[in-house]
């Protein structure tokens, strides 16, 4: 596999005509990304995580976000389609429009508002990933051609600080969940009304600041794309959803989609539900969360800036998931709530240790789909927005009727095999077998 960490020259996506691929375009479209979601995901993050304590009648919070991501990995088979078709930044600005859509059915939360925003938002979440990393690969590419640099270090760079300034959100929506329902009953619905609408606006400026993204989009590949059949759409979902399926690198990164869709659910519906509100209330949600957030970003640049190749993403990726691991034996072994100081404590280590976790595990499978997967982008990352949406999905449903210390032993067993399975393929890479 002695092409994985070399510069790519030809790239299906990036139009090497264009004017946008001066190299200090790449950065600044790297910047505006970023920043982009950064707003997106600080309101949207922070709605996520309420969810499951705001809107706890009749578990209609828990339930929307399974149907959520329910539509999210429906739709991630088809979002490589539509990515290609829109180009990666259409596709982008238009996903943020479920992302407002969503939050906008919480000031009057039902289940005739909640149910169908959800829905939407689910396709709306599978085109605007698929779409960011595609675009964010492109730009790396770009930026590591024309400027002669080492194609692997540059996609570790743009995804540590794509990733490392995304994780932020946590900090900036939670403490603005904190602040906003401090001192507010639980449940209080003049408390979360404000929130959200707050939420709405900071949503509406990441929306305008995509719209100065570049385009970096042209297909050189299917140049009759505009003027497609039924039939050649049915084709082409198929070969999308199947053909990732033959490929053995696929197969072995499976297990690791999975689990970092589990462990990012255990996070939004087990970890502030059964853990932080006990210990700390619905206020201290933000609080823990912020402290998780924070984490997050910190492990995410640093992850980035020491990536450079498939075993440093090997190396990185099992130091990161030791940091789950611990968690989780702790749940399992000695685990309890108490009051006091240390009560209070306990749930803030804990969600550093797994933004720890979430920001390595993130930032590490991002980097490696760019470097293994150079023709078909959109077709690996939408792969791994299908795995993490239905694990996601599972949890939510599951949530109601299992135990933290059920879900925690899940959680260890779905590491151990994603862990084990990733080494098959770092072992196998080094080897320089044929992927199919």
């Amino acid at each position: 596999m002695g092409s994985i960490t070399s510069p790519d020259e030809n790239l299906p996506l990036v139009d090497p005509n264009a004017p946008e691929n001066h190299p200090k375009s790449h950065s600044k479209d790297v910047h505006i990304l970023s920043l982009g979601f950064l707003l997106v995901f600080s309101a949207y993050g922070a709605v996520q995580n309420l969810e499951s304590t705001v809107n706890d009648e009749g578990d209609l919070g828990t339930i929307s976000l399974g149907i959520l991501y329910v539509s999210f990995m429906i739709f991630s088979l088809f979002a490589s389609f539509f990515v290609r078709k829109l180009g990666s930044k259409k596709a982008l600005l238009l996903g943020t429009t479920g992302y407002w859509l969503f939050t906008a059915a919480n000031l009057k939360p039902n289940w005739y508002t909640m149910v169908p925003a959800s829905i939407y938002m689910g396709f709306c979440a599978s085109i605007i990933w698929v779409g960011q990393g595609t675009y964010l690969t492109s730009a790396a590419r770009s930026h590591a051609r024309d400027c002669n640099l080492h194609e692997g270090t540059v996609i570790g760079n743009f995804n540590g600080e794509f990733w490392g300034i995304y994780a932020t959100h946590q900090v900036i929506g939670n403490l603005l969940a904190l602040f906003l329902l401090k001192d507010g009953e639980e449940g209080n619905t003049s408390g979360a009304t404000m929130l959200f609408f707050v939420f709405l606006c900071i949503l509406t400026f990441g929306c305008i600041l995509m719209c100065f993204l570049s385009r970096r989009d042209v297909s050189l590949e299917q140049p009759n794309e505009s003027s497609i059949s039924c039939f050649s759409f049915v084709a082409f979902v198929a070969k999308s959803v199947v053909t990732p399926l033959f490929d053995t690198r696929i197969l072995l990164i499976i297990p690791l989609f999975a689990y970092s869709g589990l462990q990012q659910a255990f996070v939004w519906a087990e970890f502030t539900k059964k853990i932080v509100k006990p210990a700390l209330g619905e206020s201290g949600i933000g609080g823990s969360m912020a402290v998780y957030g924070a984490a997050d970003a910190i492990c995410s640049l640093v992850a980035g800036r020491m990536t450079s190749s498939v075993s440093s993403v090997t190396w990185i990726t099992l130091g990161g998931s030791s940091a789950h691991a611990i968690i989780l034996l702790w749940i399992l072994l000695k685990y309890s709530t108490t009051s006091g100081v240390l009560g209070m404590v306990y749930p803030l280590i804990m969600a550093a240790a797994l933004g720890i976790g979430d920001g390595v595990m993130m930032t590490q499978i991002n980097a490696l789909l760019g470097m293994l997967f150079k023709h078909d982008m959109e077709g690996a990352f939408a792969q791994l927005k299908v795995w993490q949406s239905f694990s996601i999905a599972v949890v939510f449903f599951l949530t109601p009727y299992i135990s933290l210390h059920v879900m925690a032993g899940v959680m260890l067993i779905a590491l151990c095999i994603a862990l084990a399975s990733f080494f098959i393929l770092t072992l196998k890479l080094e080897k320089g077998f044929s992927p199919r």
